[in-house]
C-alpha cells in the first residue's frame, strides 16, 4: 500500500503533487531510454512520490525516452513535467509547439502535464514563449505552464503574458538549496509567494555535499573540482556540520534534513535520483517538518 503522503497544488493549476519530486536529468544517454531507470520509477511511486521533472535537452532526449519507457508499464499516477530549450534556430511560436510534440513522442504522451520553457532566452521576447505555451495549453497537449531559470522581473512579465490568455503560471523552476539561497536574496521566493507561482528547486542537495558526498579531506574531481575546491568546502562546512547534528537528533540522515528545509521554505525540491535506495532515502525528507528553530539554525549556518 502507498504510504499517505499529501498532496501540494502546482502553483494554482489542477495539478496535485508529492511535496518532492524526482530530477530525471541523468536517466538514459545519448537518446537512448535506460530500461534500469524502471527501479528509480517504481520505488518513487511507491513512496508517494509522482512529480517527475524531465527535459527535451537532458540526455539529448533520452530522459524522456526513459520516462516514457517506465510509463508504459506503469499503472499511472505519475505528474510529468518537461521543458522546451530556446535556441538560436527557435524564434517563433511555433518552434515550441514543435517541439512539445517531439516531447510528447519520446514520452508516449498524449499531453503532459506541465511543460515549461528552459531558459527565458532574450532577445525572444517572453511574450511570444508565454502565447506558444498558451496555445499548447489550449490545444490540449499540455495541462499547465511554467518556466525555468527566470529571474524575478522575467517570471512577473510571464505572469502578466499568460493572465492576459487567462491562464496561470504554475511554477518557475530555479536552484534553490542552502548553498544557493539567491532566490530569497532576490526577492524571487516572495514574488512566487505574491503570484500564487510554486518555486521548484533543483540541485537542492547542492551537487551531494548537503548529503556529505564531498568534504574538503575528500572534494570532487572533474568539472566541480574549480568550485567545489577544499577552501571553499571548508568555508561551508558549517552547513553539513548542522545538517548532521539535527538529522542525528531526528533520526534522519542529512540529505533528508536538508530537502525537508527546502520543503519548509514553500519550494519543492527535484533532487536527481539513479536507483531505488536514492529515491528512498531522498523520500525519507516527507513527512514530518523541521521546527521554526532548526530552520534558524540551518538559516544562520548557511548565511
Amino acid at each position: 500500500m502507498k504510504p499517505e503522503i499529501e498532496r501540494i497544488r502546482l502553483g494554482e493549476s489542477d495539478l496535485l503533487v508529492s511535496p518532492l519530486g524526482v530530477g530525471t536529468n541523468k536517466w538514459g544517454a545519448d537518446g537512448k531510454p535506460d530500461p534500469e531507470m524502471k527501479a528509480a520509477f517504481d520505488a518513487a511511486l511507491a513512496a508517494g512520490i509522482n512529480f517527475f521533472d524531465t527535459a527535451e535537452v537532458y540526455t539529448k532526449g533520452g530522459s524522456e525516452r526513459t520516462l516514457g519507457l517506465c510509463l508504459k508499464s506503469s499503472a499511472g499516477g505519475a505528474v510529468i513535467a518537461t521543458k522546451f530549450m530556446p535556441m538560436p534556430a527557435r524564434v517563433r511560436e511555433s518552434h515550441l509547439l514543435g517541439a512539445l510534440r517531439g516531447s510528447l513522442e519520446r514520452l508516449g504522451l498524449k499531453q503532459v502535464d506541465l511543460y515549461m520553457t528552459h531558459f527565458p532566452y532574450p532577445p525572444i521576447p517572453i511574450e511570444t514563449w508565454m502565447g506558444a505555451l498558451a496555445d499548447a495549453v489550449e490545444a490540449g497537449l499540455a495541462r499547465a505552464a511554467g518556466v525555468s531559470n527566470y529571474d524575478e522581473g522575467q517570471m512577473r512579465a510571464a505572469h502578466a503574458a499568460l493572465a492576459r490568455r487567462g491562464l496561470k503560471l504554475a511554477s518557475n523552476q530555479v536552484e534553490y538549496s542552502l548553498l544557493e539561497r539567491g532566490p530569497e536574496r532576490s526577492g524571487l521566493l516572495a514574488a512566487c509567494r505574491e503570484l500564487g507561482v510554486t518555486l521548484v528547486a533543483y540541485r537542492p542537495l547542492g551537487y551531494g555535499f548537503l548529503g556529505g558526498k564531498y568534504s574538503a579531506e575528500n572534494p570532487p574531481a572533474g568539472s566541480l573540482a574549480s568550485h567545489y575546491n577544499p577552501s571553499y568546502l571548508e568555508k561551508i562546512s558549517p552547513v553539513a556540520a548542522k545538517l548532521r547534528d539535527i538529522g542525528r537528533a531526528r533520526g534522519k540522515t542529512p540529505s533528508q534534513a536538508a530537502l525537508n528545509w527546502v520543503i519548509c521554505k514553500g519550494a519543492l525540491p527535484i533532487p536527481g535520483a539513479t536507483d531505488a535506495a536514492h529515491v528512498e532515502e531522498n523520500a525519507g525528507a516527507l513527512g514530518w517538518r523541521l521546527t521554526d528553530d532548526e530552520v534558524e539554525m540551518l538559516d544562520d549556518a548557511s548565511k
